[in-house]
């Protein structure tokens, strides 16, 4: 599958004076099609354990981005796995967001459209099929798809062998495209371990060094 993004945006960051509003997850409007569910269950672990108030406390230092319509609708940019993962385990519980963009409309395929313009969609399905229209995007965080190999790109992520690239709009996901178009054996999100060894190959090699984040080889 070869991935067609349109040029985008970075994503704004947040300084010490952007506010921050608080938010129920469940009301934020998803901008891509799937998450790697190997991810959403790490998170859901670590969330587990922890109060309410602790897990909102730790959301404050990692703000999600929103773009809002004159509805007050809100189309979160990033921030999919860690709110799925929390929104599994508390139907009820918010987060802090800052806004990146008003969209002064109030019919929700003006902000579609606004989002498409910068980059900030992910019109690609579990399968890498695509991409989709973008009025068929899930409403919910909780109906979003098990891409298995984002979830390969995330324990490569966490074993150290892909940069983080925080601002890049699906960066992770440029990433499973280019493996999709690799030979690997079978795997799943729940299971891993057949692809790790080929996959922690590829991303390492000289074939991937265009890939933003690429680091060659490591010790």
């Amino acid at each position: 599958m070869s991935l067609r993004l349109s040029v985008y945006q970075n994503i704004p960051k947040p300084t010490p004076e952007t506010p921050l509003v608080e938010v129920s997850v469940a009301a934020l409007r998803p901008t891509q099609w799937c998450v790697g569910y190997a991810e959403v269950w790490a998170r859901q672990v670590d969330f587990s354990s922890d109060s309410r108030q602790t897990r909102l406390d730790y959301l404050r230092k990692k703000p999600v981005p929103m773009v809002r319509n004159a509805a007050g609708s809100l189309w979160m940019v990033d921030r999919h796995h860690r709110l799925r993962s929390l929104l599994g385990i508390d139907p009820e519980a918010t987060t802090w967001g800052y806004v990146i963009a008003e969209v002064d409309d109030q019919n929700p395929t003006a902000a579609i459209s606004y989002l498409q313009t910068q980059g900030w969609l992910y019109l690609y399905d579990s399968r890498g099929q695509g991409p989709r229209h973008p009025s068929e995007l899930p409403g919910s965080l909780l109906t979003l798809e098990d891409d298995p190999y984002r979830s390969l790109v995330w324990k490569l992520k966490q074993e150290g062998l892909i940069k983080p690239q925080a601002h890049i709009p699906y960066h992770e996901f440029r990433w499973a495209a280019w493996l999709r178009q690799r030979p690997l054996p079978p795997f799943s999100s729940r299971q891993l371990e057949p692809a790790l060894a080929p996959a922690r190959r590829l991303v390492c090699s000289e074939s991937a060094r265009n890939m933003a984040g690429w680091k060659g080889k490591t010790a």
